[in-house]
């Protein structure tokens, strides 16, 4: 019997039927789920489905691996994602040349061009350092199975590394590997940036794995060849990302903003008490938006303007954002405050865009009534299972500009834009103190300054 171990992080969409599957496969025993401390339905869903579910020690693909390996119950193991719709026979195809004593470590590969980063960077690295793992046709593949006594005498890279690392380790320790082709996936590409990001993770761990095998340094020959696949590969990226259809979105508080617009209001008009009552409270993000509105009831658009600029913005903005529009981004911003401010905002920015709630008013004053707009909505094409959510604001962009997700940069700081900054192409966490919003992020910006974004934004 099998084991599929599946790490997880807010996949409450699609966990479900992964989970279904694999139980419906009468070789599978045992389905764990190893989360790495979703913030979604993840775990309620995958347990409901019928998983046995870990909660990871800390988070990364690796761990969360490990620990899926040492809770197994069966020799044989599986390792599958939880956001992707499988062919019927993938679990059977896998588990095939183990239970029937053929292969000690099984690749999936499927039907779809190879990635760019096993093309330009993998395949030739293989090919000079281990020329007997050149011939697989995606050697980066995480959809996996082997026999648990190999798996438990892995050490587990925490990155891009991880996949790459494993095929090496298997091939070193002897095992018999084989790769089967399991049909047709809709495998979600890497963004743009993601690419540069794990084409240094694969070289890294490659050259690391051949390090220690030789137990001394490669060779000058080796590594000039490793800095021409590395140059390749960047050329073949700036070409693509200047002939790309772009855009940067920015969170507005505490981001553009040295504070939040509404935390300063309530300050300056006196109910920081019943903001903070309804911030603790209120978990409903439709409820608290108009519960917190209510209490702009009666300020002018003057005063509230006014207010907006007394808190001071990142002091390099303006010039980033001008910068990033000589390289042929559209740049906006993404808000939940009001449409009154971000449209300042964007304004002193030089920016292109802005989406935000609307606040009303009548003679020129704040009813404290706010809409708010259809494109924050749940749908059809909505990533995630909130009712409100600031990446169907960015989907909605998307679809007017017709710039790819893909092709999108998000820079953003709270717990409250981690759907945001995980769908975007490229997720930038901004001098943030949350410690899952670093980990969903491609990059982080520690200081308080935004020339960083335009490494991101070649």
């Amino acid at each position: 019997m099998v084991t599929v171990i599946i790490p997880a992080l807010n996949e409450a969409q699609t966990i479900g039927q992964v989970v279904a599957y694999c139980l419906s496969q009468p070789v599978v025993s045992q389905v764990i789920v190893v989360d790495d401390q979703s913030v979604d339905d993840t775990v309620a869903i995958a347990k409901e489905a019928g998983a046995e579910i870990i909660i990871s020690a800390a988070r990364g693909k690796g761990i969360s691996m490990k620990e899926g390996i040492q809770a197994a119950r069966n020799e044989s193991l599986i390792f599958l994602d939880g956001d992707i719709e499988y062919p019927e026979d993938t679990i059977t195809l896998l588990a095939q040349p183990l239970l029937e004593n053929e292969a000690d470590f099984v690749k999936a590969t499927f039907s779809r061009n190879a990635g760019r980063v096993t093309e330009l960077v993998a395949k030739p690295l293989l090919s000079i350092f281990y020329p007997g793992l050149a011939h697989f046709s995606q050697p980066l593949s995480g959809m996996i199975a082997g026999r648990k006594q190999f798996f438990s005498r892995i050490e587990f890279f925490q990155d891009y590394g991880v996949d790459i690392g494993i095929l090496i380790d298997m091939f070193l320790m002897r095992a018999r590997i084989s790769e089967v082709a399991i049909g047709h996936i809709e495998n979600k590409s890497k963004p743009w940036h993601a690419l540069g990001k794990m084409s240094r993770e694969v070289t890294r761990a490659i050259i690391m794995k051949a390090m220690r095998q030789k137990n001394e340094l490669v060779n000058l020959n080796e590594l000039e060849l490793v800095n021409l696949i590395s140059s390749e590969m960047k050329s073949v990226m700036e070409d693509q990302v200047n002939q790309m259809k772009k855009m940067v979105v920015f969170d507005m508080d505490h981001t553009i903003l040295k504070g939040s617009f509404i935390e300063t209001c309530a300050e300056k008009y006196g109910f920081r008490k019943e903001y903070d009552q309804i911030r603790l409270h209120e978990k409903d993000a439709s409820a608290f938006t108009k519960r917190v509105s209510l209490l702009l009831k009666g300020i002018s658009m003057d005063d509230l303007l006014h207010t907006a600029a007394e808190i001071p913005m990142i002091d390099d903005i303006q010039s980033v954002v001008a910068m990033l529009k000589q390289r042929g981004y559209l740049v906006g911003i993404v808000s939940e405050s009001y449409h009154l401010i971000t449209e300042y905002v964007k304004n002193r920015i030089g920016a292109d865009f802005h989406l935000s709630n609307q606040l009303e008013y009548f003679e020129g004053k704040a009813t404290g009534e706010v809409r708010i707009p259809s494109y924050f909505y749940h749908n059809e094409e909505s990533s995630c299972s909130h009712p409100i959510c600031k990446t169907n604001a960015l989907r909605h962009l998307s679809n007017r500009y017709d710039i790819p997700l893909d092709n999108s940069v998000v820079v953003a700081d709270g717990e409250n834009d981690l759907c945001i900054i995980e769908q975007a192409g490229v997720g930038i966490a901004f001098c943030t103190t949350n410690e899952l919003v670093r980990f969903v992020a491609d990059g982080e910006i520690t200081e308080p300054a935004f020339s960083k974004v335009l490494q991101f934004a070649n």
